[in-house]
């Protein structure tokens, strides 16, 4: 086909018979559009925006989903959970030596043994000072004591609370680490007798297990500013995975954002997925195809665009030449290639009624 244009753009006339088309433009008969199949329109409005496209990351429901860590620091002694495994909350999935656990629960033991001496003490003073044998100084001395000691058995309690420690008999340095919800066990980052540091500890903890449902999943996406008029909770969407191009997933908008990213000048949407056959998985990456309402613009279809370098053109009929054949040039335009829709809207270019090939530019732009 190449070959077949190449006689009719620059230097065609070799026999002098016909005119050579000037630098920037291609000539051709209608022979030679026919047997190219090119397929020429006038620019016009079209149907635009019918559909949204976008990009997304499938997530967790964060209602459905713990992210373990320990607040403890310690040597793991024991691992309960395994990759895959379904647990329950409150099921046990490791177990540390933490010097903290020992430290909290001897300060519990000390605290009770330190309130019951000062209790003693008050005691003391109440029948000395029934006796007239101290003085009411001594008494408010022994009162502000058992109080001072009451505080601390509750600041103990507090810190061994919020280790989930054991506040009975006994100094214990043994903590068990739990889940918070039922789920499946989808990460784990420990291993027996390593090292684990603590929130609290003050350095940088590690997240030992996630545990998370995946029979249902999120796909969060952005919208940008322009479109976010358009989607709304409710909008039918297409989803495609990079793993699976040929087959698509229904869903809709289940939420919308409230603001913007100011980085992005984008806005969050959101739809929950029936995962049940396990297709989606955290951390892929998905397309969304969100359905909205059309509008009309001056569009071309998306079969007309060329990429010339680092220019965006199409090619557009002038006219006829001197000896009859049709006039083609090059064109560049800006186009807003934001929607899925067949129809690309036209920031710059062509005036409405050009002439445009929108099938076979890719053949002139061989011969430009």
């Amino acid at each position: 086909m190449i070959a077949l244009l190449a006689g009719c753009g620059r230097g065609a006339a070799r026999e002098g018979a016909r005119a050579e088309a000037p630098l920037g433009e291609v000539w051709l008969t209608d022979a030679q559009i026919a047997e190219a199949r090119m397929k020429i329109e006038p620019l016009d409005e079209q149907e635009v925006d019918d559909v949204v496209l976008t990009s997304g990351k499938v997530t967790f429901d964060d209602a459905h989903v713990n992210h373990v860590f320990s607040p403890v620091s310690g040597r793991v002694t024991r691992i309960d959970a395994k990759l895959g495994q379904r647990v329950k909350q409150g099921d046990i999935l490791a177990v540390l030596e933490s010097p903290d656990i020992g430290a909290a629960s001897a300060d519990l033991h000390k605290a009770e043994a330190d309130r019951i001496a000062a209790e003693h003490d008050l005691e003391r003073q109440k029948e000395l000072f029934a006796a007239h044998a101290s003085s009411q100084r001594d008494l408010d001395q022994a009162e502000d004591a058992y109080r001072k000691a009451k505080a601390e058995v509750e600041r103990a309690k507090q810190k061994t609370s919020l280790f989930r420690a054991s506040s009975g008999t006994g100094v214990t340095q043994t903590y068990a680490i739990r889940a918070e919800i039922d789920g499946e066990v989808v990460a784990k980052n420990v291993s027996p007798g390593g090292e684990v540091q603590g929130l609290y500890g003050g350095g940088t903890a590690v997240e030992l297990f996630t545990i998370g449902e995946l029979d249902h999943l999120w796909v969060v996406a952005d919208v940008y500013e322009m479109d976010t008029p358009r989607v709304k909770v409710g909008s039918r969407v297409t989803i495609k995975l990079f793993s699976m191009p040929n087959k698509t997933f229904p869903a809709k908008i289940e939420w919308v954002a409230g603001t913007l990213d100011p980085a992005t000048r984008t806005e969050k949407v959101r739809c929950i997925i029936d995962n049940t056959d396990r297709a989606f998985k955290p951390e892929m990456y998905a397309t969304l195809f969100i359905a909205v309402d059309e509008r009309k613009a001056i569009a071309i279809p998306r079969s007309a665009i060329l990429r010339l370098g680092e220019q965006t053109a199409v090619f557009v009929e002038k006219g006829k030449s001197p000896d009859g054949r049709h006039v083609f040039t090059r064109v560049p335009v800006t186009v807003d290639e934001s929607e899925g829709s067949k129809w690309v809207p036209l920031v710059r270019g062509p005036e409405r009624g050009a002439r445009v090939v929108t099938e076979g530019a890719i053949l002139l732009a061989g011969e430009k």
